[in-house]
């Protein structure tokens, strides 16, 4: 076998740095790719691979919300309290799926071995985070809007503003599918990453679905923790006879800004369990 000496190699052949910032590490198969483009393909790949689990992941997550509501009507007849259901009921939709599914599937690739394919690729840790949040959180949103009708039916609110989920969802989506994957990559076990998944949703559930003045004082406090407060708190203002706009655009920003933290916090979550 002959050797070939490295003064004679390729540029792009000599080694490069990795994921993990080792100078040493061995060359990468091709350069690194750039952001929006590796976004884009890890979101079709991930869109893909769960298209056989959406229609039972929809119907679920619709099913599980409409049907709290419905018990809802039973002891909450309307004003800000039948707001409140509407608005926790419909963002919970996209906890079940963007929080508690999301934990299970990062907490499933790295007890499996799944994170040392992508870290073998050419792709930008956020790619990665970023691609399975978006496709998770996309899966939401029939069952959002399906939620959102039904309740504003159910409890005879109005229509007009529903709109608003074009915003509501995807900020929403952000901050709980960064939280999902940072809880799935940092828990030591895949059980554990499943009971933090599961406890984050029963979070979303009794915190956002239940009227906050009916809530405990510190109950209350960690209800403002909570991510996916804000997506709510902003959905049940639109069903005001004359919402308060300005307080809509506040909930939103701190959503969003939500979201870049979580999501930044799970990259950084990401780069730490494929280095290990």
């Amino acid at each position: 076998m002959s050797t070939v000496p490295a003064e004679v190699l390729p540029t792009g052949a000599l080694s490069a740095p990795d994921q993990c910032g080792d100078d040493e590490a061995a060359a990468p198969l091709a350069p690194r790719a750039r952001l929006l483009p590796a976004l884009a393909a890890v979101y079709r790949a991930q869109l893909s691979r769960a298209r056989v689990a959406r229609i039972p992941l929809l119907f679920v997550a619709t099913f599980q919300s409409v049907g709290i509501m419905i018990l809802m009507r039973g002891v909450v007849d309307g004003g800000s309290e039948a707001r409140a259901v509407v608005a926790g009921s419909t963002v919970l939709v996209v906890a079940f799926v963007a929080l508690n599914l999301l934990a299970q599937y990062f907490g499933q690739l790295r007890a499996t071995g799944g994170l040392d394919h992508y870290a073998t690729l050419p792709v930008p840790p956020a790619a990665v985070v970023l691609g399975a949040a978006g496709a998770y959180a996309s899966f939401t949103v029939p069952g959002t809007a399906v939620t959102a009708v039904a309740g504003s039916v159910l409890f005879g609110l109005p229509l007009g503003h529903l709109w608003i989920l074009a915003a509501v969802v995807p900020l929403s989506g952000a901050a709980l599918a960064g939280l999902g994957a940072a809880l799935g990559l940092l828990a030591p076990r895949q059980e554990l990453a499943t009971l933090l998944g599961q406890l984050g949703m029963s979070a979303a559930l009794l915190l956002g679905v239940l009227p906050a003045e009916r809530l405990p004082e510190p109950i209350g406090w960690a209800r403002d923790l909570l991510p996916s407060t804000y997506g709510v708190e902003a959905l049940a203002r639109t069903f005001d006879r004359r919402p308060d706009w300005a307080a809509v655009g506040l909930d939103l920003a701190v959503c969003g800004a939500v979201g870049v933290v979580s999501l930044a916090v799970a990259t950084w979550a990401y780069r730490r369990a494929a280095c290990r």
